[in-house]
């Protein structure tokens, strides 16, 4: 079943088909729900030095664009990549815009949603930032909320667990 999540299919914000797996090289994933025009758009420093420091044992974070919360991600294709380009410095993969929560909710945010949060809360997603960490079997290991810092001693404590599994 969580291999099904690896292997649906997506498209990268240039709008090449792809999959999860295919983006993360069959590594975990740190999936963020981002947007360019949120107060929590900082995170994307904190995203990005995650997949300096890890990228090489094997965490690939994958940005997903939304614009279902207050319109905060707005851009087209090329602005976003531009916008993560230039202000951020991103390196990791970022998939084109989807809907994380309601009918229109992509597949992969579908399953995303199923997990439980520390606290036990599984569900939509709150807003922009709600990161899903997933081993490499494409069984979601954590979910943390949009408040949740990407370097936050809880996150890297999940992330060092799932790459020593």
């Amino acid at each position: 079943m969580a291999t099904d999540l690896l292997d649906t299919p997506v498209s990268t914000l240039q709008g090449e088909p792809t999959t999860l797996r295919a983006l993360t090289g069959g590594g975990a994933a740190l999936v963020v729900n981002v947007a360019s025009r949120c107060g929590l758009t900082p995170q994307y420093t904190q995203l990005e030095a995650l997949q300096r420091e890890f990228g090489a044992r094997g965490l690939t974070v994958v940005g997903v664009p939304c614009n279902q919360f207050a319109g905060q991600e707005p851009g087209t294709p090329a602005e976003i990549a531009g916008f993560c380009s230039a202000t951020y410095g991103v390196t990791f993969p970022v998939t084109e815009k989807l809907e994380v929560n309601g009918p229109g909710a992509h597949p992969v945010f579908r399953r995303l949603t199923q997990a439980p949060d520390a606290s036990g809360e599984a569900g939509d997603v709150q807003w922009n930032f709600e990161k899903f960490l997933l081993d490499p079997d494409g069984e979601v290991v954590a979910r943390f909320r949009p408040m949740t810092q990407p370097d936050a001693p809880e996150v890297r404590h999940a992330i060092e667990e799932v790459l020593h599994r």
